[in-house]
């Protein structure tokens, strides 16, 4: 139910074998899909196993949140056809495997599917990072806790609950008093808005919403001002409830409404805002802390996935701006959904489109000036392997709601109330050029802890500042920087007692002018083969050009004027040539080096010739490695 809704349209009963697939895909395509699973399963049975029957039936599980019949289906979809199928199936096959904590199989089909351009490449890097699935389930990570499934859920779709001091709003599909129309997504009675008191961690005392917002159709996912005069809340587009609006295909999209109260407390005076339009869907609101900005959620055209979140401001007259999408950092080629942003400005919303646990996840994101920064994903217990979505949180930030259709639940989906634990670390600094002490933008910074686990990650902003938080660290950590063309850098910090630590890394570039900068290789006496302390810095090497694909260098190796000179030549080649062997060893093509001599004695870089006397440091000045760039 919390997916995008839609009005469908019934049809008939009774058909041929071909009228049967006809029928299955209007169902399907009106979005009708636990008719459409019923119909194609039904297909299948009689032995129509074409691509388009398996994919639609994993399809109509799939979009209705079945992930094990999903993952079936897409399982006998991608071993009949293989490559045959669409790399969006990998992606959805994935996601599916997800769903039902198959975590490893799943990350092997979103690699197939970025291969083939199904999936999002920095996604992908982050799920194949080893720790990630471990991070997120670390306990020491976990910045809410205490879930408590509510007693007000039911065996129907509970979801998308708001706070208003002791009052909390909710949307349900519960049967109600003069309501029997069923929705053809999930066959359930179609959404109001419903409130009930807030005592501990409980919400009693659950009635319907009175006044005129709640209609036929469906009424979702609310946002009120402080002073409780001013709703803003999702419909399905229509004349005042009375009468649907359709667009040209016959689909009705969902819209957001403002509505205030009357003297009696009643909601009403409902107006339309005024970026609606019948040919998209427009809804989920949520206030910044100042209530002079409006979140919300859509699929207009422009967007960077099926759903993205936008803001626009609310100006002094009560008019509207233009609505501005947030931005491919926090939306996705997927659906991002249900944002709420808390009393500090921080941004929490849903997701499919980011790495998750599976499904829709909730995932957060700091204010920046002008925007938002890295996506952050909580983790357990907040997510799960199936949807979590419509995250709230109190004023105090001290306890909210969550609604998820995890297993172990009641119904469809259910609210559950989660604490918010109160003692946080914060580790913040600069990541810069150790030359320049210019900025590095986009810098990987980790957050290790004593037994080199994950606890943190995060990227640096534009100014290459980062922020990590932990929630009650205690002891030594070690803060890990990290960007292309630079060798990592790291600082332990002791975050005992401290609310906030200050770690600045300088990283040291890797690329200086046309060279390849690393540290000395040493061999062993008379010999040239490449010792495991020079394979570590030769790594270095490696990686740049793993990084740039097209960059072709040349290797130079020298030595200082001690000792017969053709000996110095000869043996300097020969670690040359052992220095190229490697870095092709490594994967490296062979046409990427263009050469590798060795010059022994002939191009020192000081005056310590044959014969000059000069320290052990100045000789070594001219024992060297130069790795050359000939062509980026």
């Amino acid at each position: 139910m919390h997916k995008k809704i839609l009005l469908l349209l019934l049809f008939g009963v009774s058909w041929s074998y071909g009228q049967q697939y006809t029928v299955a895909d209007r169902y399907f395509e009106k979005l009708a899909y636990v008719k459409s699973a019923e119909l194609y399963g039904n297909l299948v049975k009689k032995g129509d196993s074409s691509m388009h029957v398996l994919s639609r039936l994993g399809d109509s599980y799939y979009y209705n949140t079945n992930m094990k019949e999903a993952a079936k289906w897409y399982d006998i979809l991608l071993a009949k056809y293989g490559n045959e199928v669409k790399p969006d199936y990998l992606f959805r096959y994935a996601q599916a495997l997800k769903g039902n904590e198959k975590y490893d199989e799943a990350l092997r089909w979103m690699r197939a599917s970025a291969e083939r351009g199904g999936s999002d490449p920095e996604m992908l890097r982050l799920l194949e990072e080893g720790d990630y699935y471990t991070r997120l389930n670390n306990p020491k990570a976990r910045l809410f806790g205490n879930l408590h499934n509510l007693s007000l859920n039911t065996e129907y779709s509970d979801f998308g609950g708001f706070i208003q001091g002791n009052t909390f709003y909710f949307a349900s599909t519960r049967p109600s008093k003069g309501r029997t129309k069923l929705y053809d997504w999930n066959k359930q009675p179609f959404l109001n808005i419903y409130i009930g008191n807030r005592i501990g961690n409980e919400v009693d005392e659950v009635r319907k919403l009175e006044g005129e917002i709640n209609t036929q159709y469906h009424e979702a996912t609310i946002a009120i001002t402080s002073d409780g005069q001013t709703m803003y809340f999702t419909r399905d587009n229509s004349d005042n409830g009375k009468k649907s609006k359709k667009d040209e295909e016959g689909t009705v999209h969902l819209q957001l409404y403002k509505a205030s109260r009357n003297e009696d407390g009643e909601w009403g005076n409902i107006t339309e805002l005024p970026f609606n339009d019948v040919s998209y869907s427009v809804g989920h609101p949520a206030l910044s802390p100042d209530e002079k900005k409006l979140y919300f959620v859509s699929d207009m055209p422009g967007g960077y996935g099926v759903t993205d979140i936008y803001v626009v401001d609310i100006r002094d007259d009560g008019s509207y701006g233009e609505p501005e999408n947030l931005g491919k950092t926090i939306n996705t080629r997927g659906r991002e959904m249900f944002p709420f942003i808390d009393k500090d400005g921080t941004l929490y919303f849903a997701s499919n489109g980011h790495p998750g646990l599976g499904g829709l996840d909730i995932l957060k994101s700091e204010p920046l000036e002008g925007g938002f920064g890295s996506v952050e994903n909580p983790g357990v217990p907040i997510n799960s392997a199936l949807d979590d979505f419509a995250f709230v949180m109190n004023n105090d930030k001290t306890e909210g709601y969550l609604s998820s259709n995890r297993l172990g639940g009641k119904g469809d989906d259910d609210i559950y109330h989660f604490t918010a634990r109160e003692c946080m670390v914060r580790i913040s600094g600069s990541i810069t050029d150790s030359r320049t002490e210019e900025p590095l933008i986009d810098a990987a910074v980790r957050l290790i802890e004593p037994g080199g686990g994950v606890v943190g990650r995060t990227l640096t902003d534009v100014d290459g500042r980062y922020v990590l938080k932990g929630d009650c660290l205690e002891g030594s950590y070690t803060v890990i920087a990290e960007q292309e063309d630079y060798r990592s850098g790291q600082k332990e910090v002791d975050v005992n007692g401290k609310e906030e630590t200050k770690a600045d890394i300088a990283l040291t570039p890797l690329i200086i002018a046309d060279e390849i900068v690393i540290n000395p290789i040493y061999f062993d006496y008379n010999q040239w083969a490449i010792r495991p302390d020079a394979g570590y810095e030769l790594e270095h090497i490696v990686n740049v050009m793993n990084a740039h694909p097209e960059m072709v260098i040349k290797i130079e190796a020298h030595t200082d004027s001690r000792g017969n000179d053709m000996y110095n030549e000869k043996l300097s080649d020969n670690r040359a040539k052992a220095t190229r062997d490697y870095i092709y060893s490594r994967g490296i093509a062979e046409d990427r080096i263009e050469s590798a001599i060795g010059y022994g004695e002939k191009r020192l870089l000081n005056h310590c010739a044959n014969g000059v006397d000069c320290t052990e440091e100045e000789h070594q000045l001219n024992r060297r490695s130069s790795f050359i760039i000939v062509k980026r």
